[in-house]
């Protein structure tokens, strides 16, 4: 994807690339080995560049998109959160979600078309910086995922929102296991807007820097121009699984979640329960309250309620245990505790939506 444009100007950070290119804004996100994962320092450059592109009239739209071959962007950079919270300097695990989060809202109530490129791997704090845009462009390589419960966390970043708009309870379905998810559910997810090739991305690129730009039209020039790039999808296999995902996530707790599963036919069934098998009790049944209490939030309701849990997530177990096994040691073995869903009780599992006060996240 070329990096340059005829009248282009540069400011480049070590992890960050921000360019502009007529006008269009160009973020490249630029960790391409650490798979364009996101950190504070990051999260630190891009906030004040939104803000300045978001009331400069010669910026009339931003696209997003990620260094190297694999990913977009496969999220958060736990593994600092984690040494931080080893180190018990708590300073870094509030900051860190406080100005995710930010940003994310941020990117929510962008006032120009904003285009996320979602080339490869999309998950966690990558879905943050994109879903929450106008213009969500998925290719043949895109794989999404919400795999938090697997690291004794709990999908964040507005989760609390998307998810519950898929249709019927696949959000559920998603949230819980973490299942992976290509182009086609996630158009029907709407967790993307198009489906434009790999192949097609340059030259979209190249044309949205060319636009001849008309103030307060810009959306529907973005529309028109990215509807010419699109294909068709093809059909999405989360469409026919439906009916079965809708039968065994209606149930409004884990357990039953579990039982309905276990009496479901189909291989989606048993990788399901594989994946249930392996997560933090906690973490499941968290996430399940999570969703059942922001059935209806808009982005910034679902990230303040995020950011209270994450507080209290930090002053828990499953969060260090899940990240060491899968990213320290990397022993896939987590010792989880309460190691049961039947040992994680009521009062544990209110004791992560209390509010935090003084605390609570506020939005500029």
């Amino acid at each position: 994807m070329p990096d340059s444009h005829p009248h282009q100007t540069s400011a480049k950070t070590d992890e960050v690339l921000l360019e502009r290119s007529g006008g269009l804004g160009v973020i490249t996100l630029n960790r391409p080995k650490a798979l364009n994962t996101l950190t504070l320092g990051m999260y630190r450059t891009l906030d004040p560049e939104l803000v300045a592109w978001g009331s400069d009239p010669s910026v009339h739209a931003v696209l997003i998109r990620g260094a190297g071959e694999r990913a977009f962007c496969a999220g958060g950079d736990v593994r600092a959160i984690y040494e931080a919270g080893r180190g018990k300097t708590e300073g870094l695990t509030a900051d860190f979600f406080r100005e995710e989060y930010c940003l994310i809202e941020r990117v929510y109530r962008f006032p120009k078309p904003y285009i996320a490129l979602l080339d490869g791997i999309t998950m966690g704090g990558g879905a943050g910086v994109s879903v929450h845009g106008s213009h969500r462009i998925a290719t043949e390589r895109f794989v999404f995922a919400m795999p938090e419960t697997a690291i004794g966390l709990f999908p964040d970043i507005g989760a609390t929102a998307f998810l519950n708009r898929c249709p019927g309870c696949i959000g559920r379905y998603l949230a819980l296991t973490g299942a992976r998810i290509k182009a086609a559910d996630a158009v029907y997810c709407r967790l993307a807007t198009h489906y434009v090739p790999r192949e097609r991305l340059a030259a979209l690129t190249d044309a949205l820097a060319a636009m001849a730009w008309r103030a307060g039209e810009e959306r529907r020039q973005v529309d028109r121009l990215i509807d010419d790039f699109a294909r068709p999808v093809g059909p999405a296999p989360l469409a026919d699984l439906l009916p079965a995902i809708d039968r065994c996530f209606a149930p409004e707790t884990v357990e039953g979640i579990i039982a309905a599963l276990e009496a479901e036919a189909g291989e989606w069934a048993r990788a399901a329960l594989a994946s249930l098998a392996k997560a933090s009790p906690t973490s499941l049944k968290i996430t399940l309250r999570q969703l059942q209490l922001g059935a209806g939030f808009d982005v910034a309701q679902a990230l303040q309620l995020e950011y209270r849990m994450t507080q209290h997530v930090m002053q828990r177990h499953d969060f260090f245990e899940g990240v060491r096994a899968a990213l320290v040691d990397k022993d896939q073995a987590p010792n989880w505790l309460p190691a049961s869903l039947a040992a994680v009780s009521e009062d544990e599992v209110a004791f992560y939506f209390r509010p935090i006060g003084e605390r609570e996240l506020q939005f500029t």
